[in-house]
């Protein structure tokens, strides 16, 4: 797989936006899917599977507790993924992973944690196109008849009526996206959309390591991550936009206000303090 260590921003702008010039529209339009996380050390596990144990025995009766609970208005339509896209969206453990077609959305949400600013943070991005071209032949004619790249949960309602046909349609694991309803103005502000496996306990960087034309990794330094930070801070790439609502403004406005920890000071008095000792040293 294609990993690539960024050291500046204009780098970082040019492996994010690399091989998006389609040459058959004649637009910059990329086809990737992109997911940020603020530590490049991360698997792409679902949430599903941070459950532990025999995670993958629960996931039905999850899916269907939540369904018999859940107000009857949550949900635009009864198919299997309007559920699971609800559900995933309001927390639930499933086996999809969020996405956005953002590249500055997923950069937000590998910058956005102040707990992790000393440590590598990562940027996905997944060819879904290439990645769409490796699915069983009735799935991939669905996107050829739609004239499609990314599915809809219409589309998929029509060909997978179960997640237990999901998993029966090829022997080896695979993955498609789809796009969700516009349930709220946060999947909407986000870009958002979600990959699922045909395998729930397939992890989705190793079926990337096997395909390695299909995805690039983005490292991002810690050393980079302020400077990145406040650079989309200044473009309105904030909480405040992603969760619409008093919590991210609250979020936001926490982040936005906390001290620089270590500060650029810190560093300039780490170093007064070392030569210090090298004297004190020095002259024993």
């Amino acid at each position: 797989m294609y990993e690539k260590v960024v050291r500046t921003w204009d780098e970082l702008q040019h492996e994010l936006y690399e091989d998006s010039w389609n040459a058959e529209l004649g637009r910059f339009r990329s086809r990737c899917a992109f997911r940020g996380l603020s530590d490049a050390g991360y698997r792409l596990e679902t949430t599903l599977m941070r459950l532990r144990g025999k995670y993958t025995e629960l996931e039905n009766h999850l899916l269907r507790n939540f369904k018999k609970y859940a107000h009857r208005n949550v949900v635009s339509g009864n198919s299997i993924w309007h559920w699971l896209a609800v559900a995933q969206h309001f927390g639930l453990p499933t086996r999809l992973l969020d996405w956005t077609y953002s590249p500055f959305c997923a950069l937000h949400f590998a910058t956005s944690n102040l707990e992790k600013y000393d440590t590598d943070g990562v940027v996905w991005a997944v060819n879904y196109v290439r990645t769409h071209r490796l699915l069983p032949r009735d799935l991939k004619l669905r996107l050829e008849h739609e004239g499609a790249n990314v599915f809809t949960v219409e589309m998929l309602s029509e060909a997978v009526q179960s997640l237990q046909e999901l998993d029966r349609l090829c022997e080896d694991p695979f993955v498609l996206f789809f796009e969700p309803p516009s349930i709220d103005d946060r999947i909407v502000n986000q870009y958002a959309f979600f990959s699922v496996m045909s395998d729930p306990a397939a992890i989705l960087d190793n079926w990337l390591d096997r395909h390695v034309t299909v995805a690039r990794k983005i490292i991002i330094p810690a050393a980079l991550k302020w400077e990145i930070r406040d650079k989309l801070d200044q473009a309105n790439i904030t909480e405040r936009v992603f969760f619409p609502g008093l919590d991210g403004l609250s979020k936001w406005l926490k982040r936005h206000y906390s001290p620089r920890y270590p500060s650029p000071s810190d560093k300039f008095e780490g170093l007064a303090g070392l030569w210090s000792l090298h004297q004190k040293v020095s002259n024993e």
